[in-house]
């Protein structure tokens, strides 16, 4: 399909007018990331007013690259309302609580794709290429062996198939029809043109805004102000007005849900080294200094959310964060990966990329080590942190990166519920209640990362916890470290439900992890370059 061949130039109009073109049934792709990152939050409210007062728009399939939401109602939780949605299709629900409360009861149809492979699948859209074939998601819940990335019963299209070329297995992502794309930038001019240079976030805003133009769909540009024609830089307009219909003004846009405007996220200053907060000397903390150790310098580096998201804070205390290259699949390159919920967003980065970009980066190899997280572990080395007992948490960006890095290291408490541990500041760990939920199981409940495939293609895998360390082999996963003041059977094995192996050289952990003070890290870090 061409490009509308009867389209208006760009109209400056209300949110609620913008709204009113959007009609039932529609497929509407929102661009923006996780914590508010260049979220168009303005209309996603006006999309939800019209409905309330309405009914309309209503069965609209909606489609994000990344989990949208504060975790708790913001961002596409609004959407819970009864009849609006009939279908979501996003990296994540985890920071949409109430989405994923529609998708356990099967009220809507639900699917969770590798937040690449959705960036990625944007750009061949708009290409009009027939789909996304990668071996991304291979072996994953994302095959169609194991669920084709379906959260919910009633889920019935299949947006991905299994193909075979030359002998090799690849998974090809279909495409699907955008009627609406809605994306935010800062400044737009009288002819829709879209910058983007206050936002912690780029994205694949234009493939978006192409894709939807393509098949003669609408293009809606939420921005925090408008300039006169012609006045804007053209090497910082991201987006054309010839791809955008509509363009709505909301000054009071904020950066992101927590954050209403930070210089540094935006590139636009750099921060001291005495800017960076540490984080409190708990478990989470030695979870973190731990999995730092894993650091070489000159590394390329992927920092996932969660526990790992601390080793960000570990490598500026200690000292050597500039003597690495930390990333997030955002598009964050260089500097500090902003941490908590703003994480997404980078302090001091030597670029901003675009997120497909960013992720035929790490899909290529690009990554020589990650930290992820971990729900639960099994017998085979498998990964879940997907899907859990009653949470759709979806993948995010989790299957390209740990797919794509040389080295992969998750890091979480090895149980959970009513855990109580702590560093006991000597040298070692004081348990003093044991979790009630244990997380290490003989089958996890979905595989978000395949053990079996990440041995065939010869990819390091370790698991660093608050009382132990353990390493992915040939022959299963070993314990190869313990915490002083662990018992191996008490408070290992007997936490594990299935057996694992001891290394017959079984080490301690280093004593400076459970000590208040700084570890003195940075001369081992330095002393690996040797």
């Amino acid at each position: 399909m061409t490009l509308n061949p009867n389209r208006r130039p760009a109209r400056i109009v209300s949110v609620d007018q913008a709204a009113e073109a959007i009609g039932n049934g529609a497929c509407v792709y929102i661009g923006g990331s996780g914590g508010g990152h260049a979220v168009p939050e303005a209309m996603i409210d006006a999309i939800k007013r019209r409905h309330e007062t309405s009914g309309n728009p209503s069965g609209l399939t909606v489609v994000s690259t990344v989990a949208i939401g504060d975790w708790e109602t913001a961002g596409l939780n609004k959407f819970a309302a009864p009849g609006l949605l009939s279908r979501v299709i996003s990296a994540g629900l985890n920071n949409c609580p109430a989405l994923a409360k529609l998708a356990l009861a099967d009220e809507i149809e639900a699917y969770t794709l590798p937040q690449g492979t959705l960036a990625q699948l944007a750009r061949e859209m708009a290409a009009g290429r027939p789909g996304l074939v990668t071996k991304i998601g291979l072996h994953t819940f994302v095959d169609p062996r194991h669920g084709g990335g379906r959260q919910s019963p009633s889920g019935s299209q299949d947006l991905v198939k299994l193909i075979e070329i030359e002998g090799e297995e690849y998974l090809f992502y279909k495409p699907f029809p955008i009627d609406v794309t809605i994306i935010r930038g800062t400044t737009a001019d009288e002819r829709g043109n879209v910058t983007m240079e206050d936002e912690a976030f780029i994205g694949e805003n234009f493939s978006l805004a192409a894709a939807a133009r393509r098949r003669g769909g609408i293009v809606i540009a939420q921005v925090k102000r408008i300039a006169a024609a012609a006045s804007l830089d053209p090497r910082q307009v991201k987006v054309p007005g010839v791809l955008v219909d509509y363009v709505v003004v909301d000054p009071d846009q904020k950066q992101t849900y927590q954050t209403a405007f930070n210089p540094a996220y935006a590139g636009q200053m750099r921060v001291p080294d005495t800017a960076f907060q540490g984080i409190p000397f708990d478990v989470r903390k030695v979870i973190a200094r731990r999995g730092a150790m894993e650091l070489t310098p000159d590394a390329l580096v992927n920092i996932g959310f969660g526990v790992s998201n601390g080793i960000t804070s570990v490598a500026a205390e200690e000292g050597f964060y500039r003597e690495v290259t930390l990333t997030a699949e955002q598009g964050i390159i260089g500097g500090m990966p902003a941490v908590g919920k703003d994480a997404g967003a980078g302090l001091n980065f030597d670029m901003l990329n675009s997120q497909p970009d960013q992720f035929d980066f790490y899909d290529g190899g690009g990554l020589d080590l990650a930290f992820l997280s971990s729900a639960q572990v099994d017998r085979h080395g498998n990964v879940n942190v997907s899907r859990f007992g009653t949470s759709i948490i979806g993948p995010g960006g989790f299957i390209n990166i740990s797919q794509g890095a040389k080295k992969v290291v998750f890091s979480g408490t090895l149980t959970t519920g009513g855990l109580d541990a702590a560093p006991d500041g000597e040298g070692g760990l004081r348990l003093t209640r044991e979790g009630r939920v244990k997380k290490w199981v003989p089958e996890v409940e979905q595989i978000t990362f395949n053990g079996d495939f990440a041995r065939a293609r010869g990819q390091k895998v370790f698991f660093v916890t608050e009382r132990a360390v353990f390493e992915l082999t040939e022959q299963g996963i070993v314990l190869i470290e313990i915490a002083a003041g662990i018992e191996l059977d008490r408070d290992v094995r007997q936490q594990i439900e299935f057996e694992i192996m001891v290394a017959p050289d079984l080490k301690a952990m280093d004593p400076r992890i459970f000590r208040p003070h700084k570890m003195g890290l940075a001369l081992d870090f330095r002393a690996g370059a040797n």
